[in-house]
């Protein structure tokens, strides 16, 4: 069974929920004890992990969209030539 690969999105959406929510139960639950500040720590990767699998992944394109427009027939075009009127100079 292949193994998901987290993308990029996933990496930070989770290390951020992580590094804030770590920073706002220690200071909303003023704990000092090693144990407290354990269940934080455990409690706020659990949290992470969450945020990070729900993160949308993104879907590949569809067959049509990766096939290149087929070209456009290159079409030999000769300029007609431009037949202006010949004016001479006026004697002086």
């Amino acid at each position: 069974m292949a193994m998901h690969r987290p993308t990029v999105a996933q990496f930070a959406y989770g290390s951020c929920t992580v590094v804030f929510s770590t920073f706002a139960m220690l200071l909303l639950s003023r704990t000092g004890s090693v144990v407290g500040i354990a269940l934080v720590a455990v409690a706020a990767l659990a949290l992470g992990l969450l945020v990070a699998m729900t993160v949308p992944l993104s879907r590949p394109r569809p067959a049509a969209a990766r096939r290149p427009a087929p070209p456009e027939p290159v079409r030999a075009t000769v300029p007609s030539p431009v037949h202006e009127p010949v004016r001479e100079r006026a004697a002086s």
